[in-house]
């Protein structure tokens, strides 16, 4: 299995084709991802084990998002169970890919530890929020730490529910695989960010501003409207454009030729 390696503006693409695949199916799509953030919160609300099990439970859910992205692209009908279907391909590594992003997200929160005195953790684990001016400043040094320190987690996880379940390789291989894969590529990923962050949050802040400085109740009314719009269409088109990026640099080898 070879990755391609593709040009800067293709990570556009990959948002505006996860657009057309979404239009193609745009009820089921947004149904299934909303059905799969109402068991998120479910399995996350329980005591104890929580919050745990919902993060083992991830890359299992996002095979079955995938499967059905997959199956939308193909014309193929979906079945009503397609958001538990990646429960039937190679789900053992899959737990495992939950288990390690477990073992990753507690080893850099302690290493942010050391710049904070524990108090990024303690907001994450338990939800205490951190208090005093010095202490803020920590805190935004640690976060800045932590999301340096995750950059490479992402990386190897973007690919690796799919690359585990689809071509049936171990949780660590599918890891190595996709921090590969998304390092050659970390210019489109560039493009790919950008475009997100635009077109998910700095457009409707921007809009919402304007909005709420002429209108008193403009503002609120736009960000309700941004709210349902994200859960129906912005969270449906990202979902898809993962599979897009998958499909460009692991499939479509004749395309790019």
């Amino acid at each position: 299995m070879q990755a391609l390696t593709l040009p800067a503006l293709r990570g556009w693409r990959w948002i505006s084709e996860g657009f057309v695949l979404f239009r193609k199916k745009h009820l089921m799509l947004s149904l299934l991802v909303f059905g799969y953030w109402v068991l998120m919160a479910l399995v996350n609300s329980l005591p104890v084990v929580g919050q745990i099990a919902a993060t083992l439970l991830v890359p299992a859910f996002s095979v079955g998002l995938m499967n059905a992205c997959r199956m939308i692209e193909q014309g193929v009908p979906l079945p009503s169970d397609v958001l538990f279907s990646g429960f039937r391909q190679n789900l053992r590594a899959l737990l495992m890919l939950g288990a390690l992003y477990i073992a990753f997200s507690v080893a850099i929160l302690a290493v942010s530890s050391a710049v904070d005195g524990g108090a990024l953790f303690r907001f994450v684990t338990l939800g205490q929020r951190p208090s005093g001016g010095a202490v803020a400043e920590e805190v935004s040094l640690s976060v800045l730490v932590a999301l340096v320190l995750f950059a490479p987690v992402l990386m190897a996880y973007w690919f690796a529910p799919v690359l585990a379940a689809w071509h049936g390789l171990s949780a660590g291989k599918s890891l190595f695989f996709s921090l590969v894969a998304s390092w050659r590529n970390w210019r489109a990923f560039l493009v790919y960010g950008a475009v997100v962050t635009l077109v998910g949050a700095f457009v409707p802040g921007l809009v919402a501003g304007v909005l709420g400085s002429l209108f008193a109740s403009a503002g609120q009314f736009f960000s309700v409207v941004f709210t349902v719009a994200m859960i129906l269409v912005l969270l449906p088109t990202l979902y898809a454009s993962f599979y897009v990026s998958y499909r460009d640099v692991f499939v479509s080898v004749d395309e790019h030729a």
